[in-house]
Formats: structure tokens, sequence, C-alpha cells
């Protein structure tokens, strides 16, 4: 079901963006302070079967798309002030396969979240340190290549379309410009290029060692283009695709251009921390590099840690222990002064600092159901503080974390997140960043981007009994 909201805007042309994340698609209109006319969401569904295998349909994806930006240009503001361009961000590292003849998937969506090619891919682990130097990414069964090279391996229609040289291979935002816009053309953004795990960090292209090593023919694969250009025109209104971008890697530009010395942390399905690095690309053995905005000549690079398990570690902990209630109560529980127990947070896999599999999911005690809902919650603040403590030892100062996502509306976990870090944490008005930074992208970077209302700051408050279960969750997880 779709669901709209509408609010009054100056008469003045608009900003088209589509986001599509991981359990729900939106579509909005912002006008050129970044202000938003109205907008439309439609809930897509996700299949897991267990911990490894996460998929969805991209043609349920397709359709949502369709659906949310129908309800948008046909608002009656919007079609009184005219939509200038539009943005497009998504799911990074989720890739589709489909046939270029007919446009249809080969096979499901493998999410991000997937590591169905986990064993696979531990044959390269003697390249792991050049594969990490070109991507800038570890070698991990979350980025694309492995599942590309699945596709190939395990799917009879995927072999045909190759046979045949039908096959379009490539990140979803890949899939939907395919279809979103005319003469189908089959191109790719730098960001979720870069995702892929064959995408040279510093050409800023496909690399050809990478596509050998994997298996992967590179007339499979999208031309690649900056993020910030003119991927040409949708097919139902005459309006132009002026920015793609990964959905974490837009919520850096939610505010415009972010502040110096502040890292970005989204909390969504998965948690991630950015810092922008501008043009010089920093490594940290255990971070990741990426890409945030470019341009022809170009490009802002990003240091960035990731926590695979944030709303998707919540989504288990309440099929686990039948916490049907845990969204609507987690604000309450979160404020009670009961200690928790320790939750060890292998969800989807451990991302940054570690990069393993880990052990099983884990309660390190007892407690009450609300208490364990709790202890999920405090372990996604733990994994964020591990990645800023190894951005501290890359040498990357910081005086603020900015939040965003959807369970930065738990104040809760806000307040823990700035006492945790020592840090003052802004939350702003508007949570929602990747819609936000998308729009100002491809609404060309105006320099006049205004807040969307006052923001709370969560100021660092001592804690000794979080600091406590802190450490021992370092201890667990070494």
């Amino acid at each position: 079901m779709t669901k709209g909201r509408q609010n009054t805007a100056p008469n003045q042309p608009l900003t088209l963006v589509i986001d599509q994340g991981t359990l729900s698609t939106r579509a909005l209109a912002l006008n050129e302070n970044g202000r938003v006319l109205t907008s439309a969401s439609c809930v897509v569904s996700l299949q897991r079967n267990g911990l490894e295998l996460v998929e969805q349909d991209a043609n349920e994806i397709l359709a949502s798309v369709h659906e949310v930006v129908q309800t948008v240009l046909t608002n009656s503001q919007v079609r009184r002030l005219g939509v200038s361009c539009a943005g497009l961000a998504t799911q990074r590292s989720s890739v589709v396969a489909w046939d270029k003849r007919t446009g249809e998937p080969l096979g499901p969506l493998l999410s991000w979240q997937d590591r169905r090619a986990a064993g696979w891919l531990s044959r390269f682990n003697d390249h792991a340190d050049k594969i990490k130097e070109q991507t800038g990414l570890q070698l991990s069964p979350h980025y694309g290549a492995s599942k590309l090279r699945w596709y190939l391996d395990h799917l009879p229609a995927v072999k045909q379309a190759m046979h045949e040289s039908s096959l379009a291979f490539g990140p979803l935002a890949s899939f939907l410009l395919f279809h979103l816009l005319q003469d189908q053309p089959f191109l790719v953004d730098h960001a979720n290029a870069s995702r892929t795990q064959l995408w040279n960090l510093q050409s800023r292209d496909w690399d050809p060692w990478l596509l050998d090593l994997f298996g992967v023919p590179l007339e499979t694969l999208p031309l690649c283009r900056p993020i910030c250009h003119h991927y040409g025109f949708l097919r139902t209104a005459d309006i132009p695709m002026t920015a793609v971008n990964g959905d974490q890697t837009s919520a850096i530009y939610s505010l415009g251009r972010p502040r110096s010395n502040t890292a970005i942390v989204n909390i969504g399905t998965g948690a991630f921390i950015l810092i922008p690095t501008g043009t010089e690309i920093i490594r940290q053995p255990a971070l990741l590099s990426g890409l945030a905005r470019s341009a022809k000549d170009w490009g802002e690079y990003i240091i960035e840690g990731t926590v695979n398990g944030a709303g998707a570690a919540l989504d288990w902990a309440a099929r686990k222990w039948d916490l049907s209630t845990i969204t609507a109560d987690l604000s309450t529980w979160l404020s009670r002064e009961n200690e928790p127990p320790l939750f060890i947070n292998t969800i989807g896999g451990l991302g940054s600092p570690w990069w393993q599999s880990g052990p099983s999911p884990t309660l390190l005690g007892d407690g009450e159901p609300w208490q364990r809902a709790v202890a999920v919650a405090e372990s996604i603040v733990f994994m964020l503080q591990a990645n800023l403590e190894a951005m501290g030892e890359a040498g990357l100062a910081v005086s603020r974390l900015q939040v965003s996502g959807g369970l930065a509306r738990f104040d809760g976990l806000c307040q823990r997140l700035a006492s945790l870090t020592h840090l003052p944490v802004y939350r702003p008005a508007e949570t929602e960043a990747t819609c936000r930074g998308i729009a100002w992208l491809a609404a060309g970077s105006p320099p006049r981007w205004l807040k969307p209302g006052r923001g709370r700051v969560f100021k660092p408050q001592a804690n000794q009994a979080l600091d406590k279960r802190y450490r021992r969750f370092r201890q667990v997880l070494g």
C-alpha cells in the first residue's frame, strides 16, 4: 500500500527523489531549499533462509518504484510546479542478473546481506591484500563479485543468457536505470559499482585484473558513470536523471556539504559510520575506503565502518524471542534503569573491524524479554564504537556524530552512543537522510540547503555500567 504526505512550498521547480531501501521504496518531491512537498512509500518484501541466504524479487522492487513515482508525479502541486531533475539512491551491494532483450530478471535479487558464496570466496584469501588495495573493500561475500559468480555457476537461465550474449549483471541501481530511463541504458554510478569488488577505486572503472580473478566477463557489466551525471530521461516523464548514488553515501549530504570533523552514522537495516576524506583516499586495514560524490574529473572519498546487524538484528530478536512489539516498545525499554545482558551480535556476519562470520548470535546472561531487546540495541552502539576507534587509529579526528536512519529515532540509542563515544550526537529533525542527500546531489549541490527544522543534540553522560559492558563485548570478539 502506498502512503502519501503533502506540505506547502513556494512556486519553484522541484527535484524528484527515488530512495530504494531494503524494506521499502520511497519517492519524494523537494524544492530547491530541500523542503519536502509530497512523498509516497511502498513496502517491499525480503526473503530469508537462515542467516546466509537473503533474497528479494527485483520485479517487485521495480513495481514499487513505478508506484511511488507515479503517486508523486500526479500530485497536484507537483504537476503545477514541475520537476526539473531526478535522483536515485539504492541499496549498495545488492545485485541482479537479467536478460537485456526482455528486461526480465534471471533469478532472485541477492541482497547485500546475502553470504551464500562465502565458502567459494575463501579461495581468494591469498589475494585479499591486493583486492583491498584495488577496491577499498575487504574480501567479503557481502559484495557483488561472489554473488555475480554464484549466478553464473548455479542458474541455468544465467548460463543460457551468457551463451546468447544477452546477459546483464549489475548492482540494483543499474537494473532500475535500465527500466526507468528512455532507451534502456546499461549504466551504473561510481558508488554502486564500487561495491561489486570488481571496480578500481583509483581509476574509477572496472578493473581487468579483478574481472579475470573472479571470472566475470566485462561485456556483462554496465558502463560506469559519475555519481553526478546526466543519465537520461525517465520513460514516463521528460525528467532528466542527474544523480545516482548508494543509500549510505547519499546520507552524507542530507544537510548539504558535510561539516568537517563530523562522522555520519546511518542506522537502518545495517548501520554505517562514514567520514568524508575529500579528494584523498585514506586506507585503514580494518575499514573500507569508498566514493561518495564524483563528476567526470574528480571524486570525493570516504572512509567507512559497517555493522551488518542493526535493524536486521532487532528483526532477528523479534522472531527469536517472540518480541512482536519490539519496534513500538523499544523506546520505553531503553529508558529503564535495569542493566541488560550482553548480546554478541553476529547477525549477517561481523563487518568491520572484524571481517569474519563470528560465533552464532549469543546472549551472555539472561533477563526478561525486554532486557534482551535492549541488549541487541546496545550491541549496535558497541560495534559503532569499535569502528570509531579504528578511525581514530587511522588518524581521523572526530568531534561530533550526526545520526540518521530509522533507528536514530530512539532517544535511548542516541544517548548511549553519545555516552560511550564521549562525543555529542546531533540528530536532525528529519532522520531520513538518504532522500535529502540524493536530492542535494541531483539538484546540483546548491549552496543554500535549509535544515529540516530544529534538531536535537545528545550530550555525553558518564555511564560506567555501559562502559563495562562494552569492554566485555570487545573481550569476547577480540
